[in-house]
């Protein structure tokens, strides 16, 4: 009863997603799926917030937005947009090291990167010939410095780890005239404007964004992601309950046109995902619930994109999650289908916070033990139950992940298995130990017996894999 149930959840999730795409087919092109299936392998992702806002401690972008949930501790907003918006011209991350990343999100087990080379406040962190509101222009002090196209570094940094390389652009820019026009009031993150009204002049700030996604797609080399942020701007057809107040009182629809992008972007990149996020379609390769793990499977590819800290950009003393927790929500993100995308925002100064590097070397040190349960594998029923995450390899493994309790370092005797069908009892691994635990049946179901030699020298405090067939 319980798999017929999900079976129907699945179908209504189905059927909901189909009717959200009336005027837009799924992906249907066989390279763009296998490409999709290629990265549900990867599973780990490294995301980073970065700009001039860093040197504020403020949140990315957000605090110039008009919209009254946004606070600037009292400040005048003209006068606090007018102080943002020169940041640039103090921005100098000397410690920088590109290749220092690369490093740890290779120790990590990360086997995938996503950079913002552009938010919604505009500042182009790559070299970009659209503005001179870049990292590169000589009215940043950090264009002096031989790493100053920071994006192009990064690059080159994580393709030397053999990374996916992914590249986050905001399709709003607030720093536009042809989208922020200065003429009018700007009371929320829309265009102040109304395009119908002025089509020519909403269709400059169409070609510019175009133009700008253009340069990404061709002066860094092989990309592998189109990370495209904004769901505020997208065609009429693809409202939702969910993305219809983004657009404000006013309404007014922003379409970009994405099959004149996504065409050039893969003229140029072939069979690169494309990920416009919440604008559900041919040109959303995969979903990205933000901050949240969904409570079950879902019927499509997604990945939870999530920051290390409470802001996704740096602030001083923030509260980063411990090793723990991470490793706990990678686990359940897993067994559930989904990519985890974890983001670190650097310092002003280009470096990393100790407490962000301890969680990576963290996680890095579990993920050497038991990446097998997490790197290729695909969901398998019961997915989850209590503390306990399922994954299943190709090879036909079925991992039971168990989640120990924070600050614990033991293991209950009997670990039982709702759920789980047709597994060969007997013995089986615990991945990290030489050390045997059971697989026995009784008429409750599945239990795994835990020797007490295991019980007392766990292979690692955070969670235990056991494998089975």
């Amino acid at each position: 009863m319980k798999k017929i149930h999900f079976l129907l959840l699945a179908l209504l999730f189905s059927f909901v997603s189909m009717q959200a795409q009336t005027e837009q087919d799924f992906e249907t092109d066989p390279q763009i799926l296998q490409k999709i299936d290629e990265w549900q392998d990867l599973k780990f992702g490294f995301m980073m917030h970065w700009g001039p806002y860093s040197q504020w401690g403020v949140v990315e972008s957000w605090s110039i937005c008009n919209e009254p949930w946004i606070s600037r501790g009292g400040a005048n907003y003209v006068d606090y947009v007018a102080r943002y918006k020169v940041l640039n011209k103090t921005f100098n991350p000397t410690k920088f090291d590109p290749d220092a990343w690369a490093g740890l999100a290779e120790q990590a087990g990360m086997k995938y990167v996503v950079f913002t080379t552009k938010h919604h406040d505009g500042f182009c962190m790559y070299n970009s010939k659209e503005t001179s509101y870049t990292i590169t222009d000589p009215s940043c002090p950090f264009s002096a410095n031989p790493k100053a196209d920071i994006t192009g570094e990064i690059v080159k940094s994580f393709n030397a780890k053999k990374f996916w390389i992914g590249l986050y652009f905001s399709k709003p820019d607030w720093n536009n005239t042809d989208y922020w026009a200065p003429e009018w009031a700007t009371p929320d993150r829309n265009v102040n404007y109304d395009p119908k009204e002025h089509p020519e002049r909403f269709q400059k700030f169409v070609d510019f964004t175009y133009r700008q996604i253009e340069e990404l797609m061709t002066q860094y080399g092989k990309v592998d992601i189109l990370w495209l942020d904004g769901g505020w701007i997208r065609p009429e057809w693809s409202l939702t309950e969910e993305s219809t107040p983004w657009i404000g009182c006013q309404g007014w629809i922003q379409d970009v046109n994405m099959p004149k992008i996504a065409k050039m972007a893969r003229g140029h990149q072939g069979n690169m995902l494309i990920v416009d996020r919440s604008v559900h379609g041919k040109y959303e390769n995969y979903r990205t619930p933000e901050q949240q793990v969904p409570d079950t499977l879902l019927p499509y590819p997604w990945e939870t994109c999530m920051s290390m800290g409470d802001s996704w950009s740096y602030v001083p003393n923030d509260n980063y999650k411990s090793t723990t927790k991470l490793i706990h929500l990678l686990s359940d993100i897993v067994a559930k289908g989904g990519n985890f995308l974890l983001n670190v925002g650097p310092a002003p100064d280009g470096s990393l916070h100790p407490d962000a590097i301890d969680r990576m070397q963290g996680i890095g040190a579990w993920m050497q033990v038991n990446g097998n349960a997490i790197y290729s594998t695909r969901p398998v029923y019961p997915y989850s139950f209590e503390n306990v995450r399922f994954t299943k390899t190709k090879s036909g493994k079925t991992n039971a992940i168990y989640l120990v309790a924070e600050g614990s370092n033991t293991l209950p005797a009997v670990i039982r298995l709702t759920g789980l069908e047709k597994a060969k009892t007997g013995s089986i691994s615990v991945l990290g130990s030489k050390t045997k635990a059971s697989l026995k049946k009784d008429k409750e179901g599945y239990y795994i017996e835990v020797p007490a030699s295991l019980r007392k020298k766990l292979p690692n405090a955070h969670a235990v894999v056991f494998q089975m067939d």
